[in-house]
């Protein structure tokens, strides 16, 4: 535990965003994870009560009830029954438009995922030019040149900040790509069953 320490402290400074950074996104990651699990965006309640729904003169039962149910989806199905009486163009604009907020509140957090996945590299890039610096300050005021020792020590130390960026970096782009794949997968299919739910409860009118 002390040598690691040892080590983060020698990269100096630009370890500090880069430990804030890799917290965020461990944090935003399994917050997302959890939040974006499918029972959650699209309840099983909510499922129940569109193959409930076969009389158009139950649909403020059902609007009531929807409000009750958690998940994006019932926000969108509520929208749905609200405007039931427009369209069936209008009605699908009124529920892309809920759609697309409640898809926005998915995406909460990745945004700034891909901010770390793009900035941490950088960051560690920066602070192996500041190291190398270092290096051949040391090298022309100290005669490092003729001492491997400090020379070696120099570039490892400088080494340290790249390797912590790529670190961090690597696995928030991959918590990104799998995050985002996660929203389109649930955006496409709540798109779907509310679209065929209009159809369903139009016809009954």
């Amino acid at each position: 535990m002390s040598s690691t320490l040892n080590l983060l402290m020698q990269g100096g400074w630009p370890m500090i965003p880069l430990a804030i950074a890799s917290i965020a996104a461990v944090a935003i990651i399994l917050e997302r994870l959890s939040a974006l699990q499918r029972s959650k965006v699209i309840h099983p309640g909510t499922l129940k009560l569109m193959d409930a729904f076969q009389r158009s003169a139950d649909a403020e039962i059902m609007l009531a009830q929807c409000q009750r149910v958690p998940g994006a989806f019932a926000r969108i199905l509520e929208e749905v029954i609200k405007v039931r009486h427009l369209d069936h163009i209008q009605s699908i604009e009124s529920m892309r438009a809920v759609g697309r907020t409640q898809v926005g509140r998915l995406e909460k957090g990745l945004t700034l995922l891909e901010i770390i996945a793009s900035a941490a590299p950088l960051i560690g890039l920066l602070g192996t030019v500041l190291g190398m610096v270092t290096v051949f300050d040391a090298i022309t005021t100290e005669g490092g040149l003729g001492n491997p020792q400090i020379l070696s020590d120099g570039i490892s130390k400088a080494l340290i900040t790249t390797i912590a960026g790529l670190s961090v970096a690597i696995p928030t782009l991959a918590g990104h790509s799998l995050l985002t794949k996660r929203v389109d997968e649930l955006a496409i299919e709540m798109q779907d069953r509310a679209t065929s739910f209009i159809v369903k409860i139009q016809g009954m009118q």
